[in-house]
């Protein structure tokens, strides 16, 4: 019974010493894979923010454009204006602005189109386009 129990013993301490290292592998392993995901979350919250930066600065070009003393073009410097200080002039090249209707009304429609940021602000040329809409005023 001795002799089986260290054979045991010895058994055991074998497969531990096969087994030596593995713990760094996994640990590198896995910590890769966080940070991975942890980039790609990050990721994603900088794309979804350039995205609504740009929305809201449409919008807000779209309803100046809309004032009874305002026009198309100061809309859209407006909407150029508001991006180039919040995000970079790269986002703010491609705006236009123009008169449309919706749900019958007379508006103003304000688009945009930017860089979509892929990996960190790099990414497609003309990967987002938003479009924002207001109602032209009239002082009749």
């Amino acid at each position: 019974m001795h002799k089986r129990m260290r054979r045991l013993a010895w058994l055991r301490l074998h497969e531990l010493r096969d087994e030596a290292g593995s713990a760094v592998a996994e640990f590198v392993m896995v910590v890769s894979l966080l940070t991975f995901l942890t980039l790609m979350v990050m990721q994603l919250a900088l794309a979804l923010h350039i995205r609504n930066t740009v929305l809201d600065a449409a919008a807000e070009g779209a309803r100046y454009a809309t004032l009874a003393d305002s026009s198309l073009p100061a809309g859209a410097a407006r909407t150029r204006d508001l991006i180039t200080t919040a995000i970079g002039l790269t986002y703010a090249t491609d705006v236009v602005a123009r008169y449309g209707t919706r749900a019958d009304y007379p508006s103003v429609e304000v688009r945009v189109v930017a860089p979509l940021p892929l990996m960190g602000l790099l990414g497609a040329p003309r990967g987002l386009e938003v479009v924002a809409h207001a109602a032209v005023e009239t002082l009749e």
